[in-house]
């Protein structure tokens, strides 16, 4: 990781530790959409001879080449896979999506990398939801490091989106984030924005030009030495004080001239710690060179600083009936562990799934077992399964390259898992285990489809299961109140993502509806209902007369039914039946067909035949009371309310109580949630948040995140029930 290739530590070596976890890097690139996460890949594939000059690998095809949805929307919607190669360590490069919608994308990201890269925009500055994911990578320890993009564009300064990145990342210690190289600027252009063509090393006092489209190095002019002395002195005290080596911090301030060779190890144990955050900056390579600027730096500061997947703690694992297990060691030769980090389909292959794997080491034709547990709530059943492993392969773009085997710390691709799905464990099959499950963000933001035509619905449900099954952030709802099919994302993006991906590799055409809310009816009121049905066509005909007497009773109680027949006016055979008709009319509605609740019926009197009267009959009399004691009666609609937590960073804390108060929320609480965030409480109408996903994200700008939970059903207000009854009585 030092300023020059040549020193950097544990190159010699290094050609022992080939084929096991110490030769290996797994990184996230973690950024907003557009600060140039996907052109830095490319990037780096391209200096490390992945890709040659005209960025396409060797036999023809285009890295960039993903997702044909990728290629009309103009953004990376999916977790991608690039392994590189440099001085015979193998990286995995993790490029995740910036946008919010694909969060669940980023979170596998993160689970299967053991260290970051923060790419930051020097025209966009810091977003407020790169912060949250810092956050988290944080309180898991995860070794981070950021990468400054676009210093082409006529607004970039490096120095003010590194103080800018010092205050947003560093929190209390802003001295944990700092910068290894300074840019080294060409001279000024018409628009006045000076090109920036090399780097100079702060450590090494060395300049790597890239001005001539190769990288050249070579002693700094005697200009160029004073505008790094200030910035010099900033890093090894930083470097020093994250390095916890209280002797050494003496002799530095004791003014000795610490080696390099001591700083550089130094720098690497706290970066590696996840204590220090190494500022950078990368630039594509243009004109044909082979290396962009700051990709042989960026290069060296993985193989170097970032930790190996033996270094970083395993998730912890059980049995598959939960009981706990010994936690898992990076070893080739241990007990196989692995875990689905992503989920996709091939028109040719089938399903592929993308896997991580933590212990042992996984061959072609291997029979593992696969578990899946604790995602029920998302359409994705628990299952113990055992299935062969197919083909081993390592991504890169759109080819799939052959791979002998998968050791413990490396990502790979596995073919044929017709039962794995995102986030299950691979295990041996006489030694099953069970990983914790990682955080996901939960889908709420519904979207009612409903099939194009009759062909389409006979394909539905098997494109909708195979949907769900690679995306867990995607929940799957069969609505039994409303009878519709109800498809809960976490945005816009994924909804249309998820529809055209229905479309396009399933072959199923869906159409939306609006989505409904599960509403109720009560009697507002005390009222009564004869039921009286009668019939005589010849032969047995069909008698029965029931009275009942309906009372309201609290939200929450159901439906009661009690019998005070006297007299036998009713025979006790038929007041089940009675009960059952009742029963059965609630279920359909009295006035809008929303489900009868909070009532209790009282069975008085009635009358039967002793030929004609029968189950069915007294059914049908039942449902007719009810329905003649609502037509006398005050319905009121009955809408859900949902408890919704909302946090948010302290300045949005006012424009979203202001927000929740016009959807008629009732703000119940308030309270600090770390530093500078707040979480509101409130209680607001199903009804009035059906895309407050969309609507929250662009309120707060993306930084804030809500949650949302069943309380009860209320009373409508008079006036929204009664467009509501419109809508109903006129279809629309």
């Amino acid at each position: 990781m030092s300023d020059k290739t040549s020193t950097h530590p544990g190159a010699a070596g290094r050609a022992s530790t080939a084929g096991q976890p110490t030769a290996l890097r797994n990184v996230v690139l973690v950024g907003h959409s557009g600060s140039g996460k996907t052109t830095l890949v490319e990037a780096l594939a391209l200096a490390s001879g992945a890709v040659n000059r005209a960025g396409r690998v060797e036999d023809g095809g285009c890295l960039s080449d993903y997702d044909e949805i990728e290629h009309r929307q103009q953004r990376s919607v999916q977790l991608s896979l690039v392994p590189v190669d440099w001085g015979g360590i193998k990286i995995n490069l993790l490029d995740t999506p910036g946008y919010a919608d694909f969060v669940g994308e980023l979170r596998a990201g993160l689970r299967a990398a053991d260290a970051a890269l923060f790419v930051v925009s020097a025209s966009d500055g810091v977003a407020g939801a790169t912060r949250m994911v810092w956050d988290e990578c944080a309180a898991v320890g995860m070794p981070r490091a950021l990468v400054v993009t676009h210093l082409e564009a006529s607004r970039a300064d490096f120095d003010e989106i590194t103080e800018l990145s010092r205050g947003s990342f560093g929190g209390e210690n802003p001295d944990a984030v700092l910068p290894l190289y300074l840019p080294l600027y060409g001279t000024p252009g018409a628009d006045g924005h000076a090109p920036v063509h090399g780097l100079i090393g702060l450590l090494s006092q060395r300049v790597f030009d890239y001005s001539s489209g190769e990288r050249t190095e070579r002693a700094p002019t005697a200009d160029e030495l004073p505008m790094i002395e200030e910035a010099r002195n900033r890093l090894i005290e930083g470097i020093i004080a994250e390095s916890e080596d209280e002797s050494l911090m003496d002799r530095y301030l004791g003014g000795e001239d610490i080696d390099i060779k001591t700083l550089v190890g130094d720098l690497e144990k706290a970066v590696a710690r996840g204590t220090f955050h190494p500022v950078l900056a990368a630039a594509p390579a243009v004109d044909g060179a082979k290396q962009g600027l700051g990709t042989v730096e960026l290069l060296e500061l993985i193989t170097g600083g970032f930790p190996t997947p033996a270094e970083r703690e395993a998730p912890a694992v059980t049995s598959t009936d939960g009981a706990p297990r010994e936690p898992l060691r990076c070893d080739p030769d241990g007990p196989l562990a692995a875990e689905v980090v992503k989920t996709s389909s091939d028109p040719y292959v089938g399903r592929i799934s993308l896997v991580r794997v933590f212990s042992g080491t996984l061959h072609p034709d291997d029979m593992v077992h696969v578990s899946g547990h604790g995602l029920e709530d998302r359409g994705h059943e628990d299952h113990d399964v055992d299935e062969r492993v197919g083909a081993l392969s390592a991504p890169f773009g759109k080819q799939q390259r052959p791979l002998p085997r998968a050791i413990a710390g490396d990502l790979a691709c596995v073919a044929k898992l017709s039962r794995a799905e995102t986030g299950d464990t691979l295990s041996a099959k006489d030694a099953p285990l069970l990983m914790e499950p990682w955080t996901m963000p939960d889908p709420l933001l519904p979207v009612a489809i409903r099939a194009h035509s009759k062909a389409d619905e006979d394909k539905l449900s098997q494109g909708l299961s195979r949907l769900v099954a690679e995306d867990p952030t995607m929940r799957l709802e069969h609505n039994q109140d409303t009878r519709q099919v109800v498809l809960w994302c976490l945005g816009e993006a994924h909804v249309d993502v998820a529809l055209e991906r229905l479309r396009t590799r399933y072959g199923v055409q869906v159409d939306t509806v609006a989505h409904k809310v599960p509403l109720r009816e009560t009697f507002g009121d005390p009222a009564s209902g004869r039921g009286r049905h009668v019939k005589q066509s010849g032969g047995h005909g069909q008698f029965a007369i029931c009275e009942i007497e309906i009372e309201p009773l609290p939200g929450g109680s159901g439906i009661e039914f009690v019998d005070k027949v006297v007299g036998g006016a009713v025979p006790r055979q038929f007041i089940p039946s009675v009960e059952k008709g009742v029963r059965a009319q609630a279920a359909r509605g009295v006035a809008v067909g929303h489900p009868l609740v909070d009532i209790r019926v009282t069975l008085l009197d009635g009358k039967a035949h002793s030929v004609d009267s029968s189950d069915a009959a007294f059914q049908m009399a039942g449902a007719l009371a009810l329905r003649e004691a609502a037509a006398g009666a005050r319905i009121d609609l009955l809408e859900p309310v949902a408890e919704v937590s909302v946090l948010v960073p302290d300045d949005f804390v006012g424009p979203v109580m202001s927000d929740l108060s016009g959807r008629r929320g009732r703000v119940v609480g308030t309270e600090q949630s770390g530093a500078g965030r707040t979480l509101v409480r409130a209680e607001v109408p199903e009804i009035e948040i059906g895309r407050y996903a969309v609507d929250l994200r662009s309120l707060s700008h993306g930084t804030g995140r809500f949650q949302r939970v069943y309380v009860r059903h209320e009373p409508m207000p008079p006036q929204l029930a009664a467009k509501h009854r419109e809508e109903a009585e006129s279809g629309s």
